[in-house]
This record gives C-alpha cells, sequence and structure tokens, in this order.
C-alpha cells in the first residue's frame, strides 16, 4: 500500500465555522488520518497534515478544496502570511515505502482534477514542477493574489500549469506540488519591531546566502505583541534545527533582542529533535539505540492513543508553573489569557508569600509561639489558593471565550443558553474568591503590624500593598463579569453585594 502525507494549507485562521468545515470536508474520507491542524489568526491561515492510501489522502484534500473555494473569498482575505489561493498549497509528501515519484504522480492527478471540477487554475511547485523556476513555491506565489491576478493574463511566463490564463474571482489559483518532509519553525523575539525579523530572516534563508535548504520570513504577530521569524526548512539533515536557532539567535543580537521561545507547526520528523538534542547535550558519541523506546520491542509496550496531535507524556504547565519570565512574558502578549484576573491572583500570592517571610523573622529561629504558626498555616494556605487561582481564571475566561462563539454560532432567539450562564457566573465567582482570599490575608497580617521588627516594616507595607492591588484588580474582573450578566438577564445580587462588603474593606 503507498501512503502518502498531504499538508493542504488554506487561507484562513479567523473564522471557526469556516476551519472546521474544511477540516470536516477532509476527515470524512474513509482510511484518512488527520495528524495535525494548526490555525493562526495574524497569518489568516490554517495548516492541515493527512495521512493514508495515495488515492484516499488525494481525496480528502480534494474535497477540502472544495468546500476552501466555496467559502473563502480572497477578495476580502487580510493575514501576515503570503497567499494567492483559497486552498493555497497542497503538497503531496512520500511516506513508508512510497517514492516522490508517487507524490509527483498525486500531485498531478490532484492539480488536473481540481482545474476541471473546480475551475481554479493550478501551478505545480517543489518535485512536482513543470519547469525548474518553479521549483521554488516562493516564485510561483510572487506578488500574492492580487499581483498574480494582473499577471497572469499579460505574462507569459505566470501562466498556470493547468487551467486557463485568468484567476478564480475568489479563490485565486492553487500550488499543488511533491516534497519530502518539511519542518514549519518559528521563532518569536522579545521585539515588536518587524523591521528586526525581516532583516534575520533576510540573512539566514538559502536564497540570500544563508542556510542551505531553509526558507524564511519576518511577520508581526499583533496577537502576541511580537515580532517572529517564520521558516520552512526543507532539509533537516542539511541545516539541522539547532543551527537556524544559534544564527537566528546571533543577528537578533546585533538588534538589541533575543529569542523568546521557538514552535513547530505542524510535525516533526523525531530524528530532527534527536540532532537537537544531541548537539544541546553535547552527546558527541551517542547511540540512539540507547533510547528507552526504541529497545522496547513492538508491542510490549501499548500506548493509548494520544487525545489530541499536541498530547504528551507530561501534562501541559499551567501558568503557575512557568518561570516569572515566563509568566510576565505571556501577561506582555497579545493574547486574552492569562490577564488581569491571573494577574491579581499572582499579585496576591506574592502579597502573602512576603507577609509569611515577615511573620517567620518576626521572632527568632525555633521560638515563635504556638499562635503564631497556626496563623503562618492559614497564609500558607491562602497563597497556595491564590496560586491555583492563578490558573483558574485564565481557564475561566476560555470558558467564556468558547461559550460566546457557540452562542454567536447557534443565532438562537429567546433566553441565553445553560453553558453561556454557567461561564459568565465562573468568570466571575473566581476573582471574587481572589478578592476574598486578599482581603483575608490582609486583614491577618494588619494586625501583626504591632509585632513586627522595625526593619521589616517596609517589607510588611509591600506585602499589605500587592494585597490591596490583588483585591482591586480581582474587583474589578468580578464588575466587568457582572455587566454582562446583566445584560444576558442572569440575577446578579448576590456577587453585587459581595463586591460591596470587600470595597468596604481597608
Amino acid at each position: 500500500m503507498k501512503l502518502l502525507e498531504c499538508v493542504p494549507n488554506f487561507s484562513e485562521g479567523r473564522e471557526d465555522k469556516v476551519i472546521q468545515a474544511v477540516i470536516r470536508a477532509a476527515s470524512e474520507v474513509p482510511g484518512v488520518a488527520l495528524l495535525d491542524r494548526e490555525s493562526n489568526a495574524d497569518h489568516n491561515r490554517s495548516v492541515l497534515s493527512l495521512a493514508g492510501p495515495s488515492e484516499a489522502v488525494a481525496e480528502a484534500a480534494f474535497r477540502a478544496t472544495k468546500v476552501a473555494v466555496e467559502l473563502i473569498d480572497l477578495n476580502h482575505h487580510k493575514g501576515e502570511h503570503p497567499r494567492m489561493g483559497a486552498m493555497d498549497v497542497v503538497p503531496f509528501v512520500p511516506l513508508g515505502e512510497s517514492t516522490m515519484e508517487d507524490a509527483v504522480r498525486a500531485a498531478h492527478e490532484f492539480g488536473n482534477r481540481v482545474w476541471k471540477e473546480l475551475k481554479v487554475p493550478v501551478y505545480f511547485y517543489g518535485n512536482a514542477a513543470k519547469t525548474p523556476l518553479r521549483m521554488d513555491l516562493a516564485e510561483v506565489r510572487k506578488g500574492q493574489f492580487e499581483g498574480l491576478r494582473e499577471a497572469v493574463a499579460s505574462d507569459p511566463t505566470r501562466a498556470p500549469d493547468v487551467g486557463e490564463r485568468r484567476l478564480h474571482p475568489t479563490a485565486g489559483a492553487i500550488a499543488v506540488g511533491a516534497r519530502p518532509v518539511l519542518i514549519a519553525y518559528n521563532a518569536y523575539l522579545t521585539t515588536p519591531d518587524v523591521a528586526i525579523a525581516k532583516k534575520i530572516a533576510r540573512s539566514i534563508r538559502h536564497r540570500d546566502g544563508g542556510l542551505a535548504e531553509v526558507k524564511a520570513l519576518g511577520f508581526d504577530i499583533r496577537e502576541r505583541g511580537r515580532a517572529q521569524v517564520s521558516m520552512n526548512m526543507t532539509d533537516y539533515r542539511r541545516t539541522p534545527l539547532h543551527r537556524a536557532v544559534e544564527l537566528i539567535r546571533a543577528e537578533a543580537a546585533r538588534y538589541g533582542a533575543q529569542i523568546e521561545e521557538t514552535e513547530i507547526v505542524g510535525l516533526v520528523p523525531e530524528d530532527a529533535l534527536l540532532d537537537a538534542a544531541e548537539h544541546y547535550l553535547q552527546l558527541n558519541h551517542f547511540d540512539r539505540l540507547a533510547i528507552l523506546e526504541r529497545r522496547i520491542p513492538p508491542g510490549a509496550a501499548p500506548h493509548a492513543p494520544p487525545t489530541s496531535s499536541n498530547a504528551a507524556s507530561e501534562p501541559p504547565r499551567t501558568w503557575s508553573d512557568r518561570t516569572l519570565r515566563e509568566f510576565v512574558a505571556g501577561l506582555s502578549a497579545r493574547t486574552p489569557t492569562p490577564g488581569g484576573g491571573s494577574a491579581s491572583a499572582l499579585s496576591g500570592a506574592l502579597g502573602v508569600g512576603l507577609g509569611e517571610m515577615v511573620l517567620r523573622y518576626s521572632r527568632p529561629a525555633g521560638e515563635a509561639p504556638p499562635e503564631l504558626l497556626t496563623i503562618i498555616s492559614r497564609l500558607s494556605a491562602l497563597r497556595e489558593r491564590l496560586l491555583s487561582l492563578v490558573d483558574e481564571d485564565s481557564a475561566a475566561y476560555e470558558e467564556v471565550r468558547a461559550a460566546r462563539s457557540e452562542r454567536k454560532a447557534a443565532q438562537a432567539p429567546g433566553p441565553a443558553p445553560e453553558r453561556w450562564i454557567r461561564a459568565l457566573e465562573r468568570a466571575a465567582r473566581v476573582p471574587l474568591e481572589t478578592a476574598e482570599a486578599s482581603v483575608q490575608a490582609s486583614r491577618t497580617l494588619a494586625a501583626e503590624r504591632g509585632r513586627v521588627k522595625p526593619a521589616l516594616l517596609s517589607d510588611l507595607l509591600s506585602s499589605l500593598a500587592l494585597l490591596r492591588a490583588a483585591k482591586e484588580g480581582a474587583l474589578a474582573n468580578v464588575e466587568a463579569n457582572l455587566a454582562s450578566m446583566r445584560e444576558g438577564g442572569i440575577s446578579t445580587a448576590d456577587l453585587e453585594s459581595a463586591v460591596q462588603r470587600l470595597r468596604a474593606e481597608p
């Protein structure tokens, strides 16, 4: 059985209804596995990874393309990523015993079908290219939808490989190719200056004298408030991931920037990650057969299938488990979580922790009376609860976002759906608990002020200031959610009463 991977890239990363419709179309074909999906709002683009028998994968890609052509209008499409088609790029990748010739054959058959049934012109690229110039996707897509629309009618060198010399009025054109495994790899910089990202991209990409088999562009990721160096690494054996990282790091330093974090979009070969591990761990003579999982006989240690494409052996880290630098970077990014409620809970936890230190130093070591130890124990419990509220606040807001999208999609008249009501109530009660915990801790610490050593008074005042900030920020979040609840006709009397009571606290 000839197996292929197909990685359709389509020009929609914001409208969930459109994205889901394309995914459903691809997923309905028997024998095809949806290995991964990625969507990016700033790029306004989504990428699917499909795998299965050659004919089935081609059918799934065609159904996805048909839906994208029907639902996406490039005349109204804006995004950071270059594009020339509603279904922009469809590459076929050989897997297992399949050859590149198998992938090229599938690409050509697919492209001919797209023109015949959908009337979208097709350009073949990569190993499926009909001319050497079109092996480079960037050359095929030059000018994007708007520029190609003008050039295709007047410039014979821009004529499609299949179809008439005119673009589809809303769906543009499609690039269909065959290629080896590609790693889509992005680096986020510690700056929002996209000019720096573009300079770095120019210095590392192959066509401008940089790294072999690396294509790179610089993007402004407004959602995160960061500039991004986005790469397609077409042969990780010629240029491994760690070499790209180190060159980006060196180039960024020239402009006073650093790499904040990197990401892999879609799937990645295991050996590419092991190459990076060997490099950074300086395993100069490492035998990969020493990896435990590679020594276990097939079938000896079955694993449950992952619940998602991003499933890992360890649960994802919560915000409260991350480093302080990571958390602050998360706050500064243009993302909805973590937000003010999480920051308020963290402020409360910091205030409590500082207060605990003050009380521990207020008596000689080993001489704290039992009542003081009881107070410290109570504060420790409040600190742990506030740290958990950091994560609960982010989760509550994400639940509101999901319920809002569901409600908007339903567009049903009448009373608010139950999920929407529950989400709003939770989003109000979580920061209310943050305020309650902060007030309790503040009250406890203020009562101990007379027994605090003068040298520690500044620390106690800092502790109380952090707790006041936690209370005020949390109550502001409660009131924001109360407004949404009132608009939805949800009773808020008990919550309003609690807010008034906490506001009265010093």
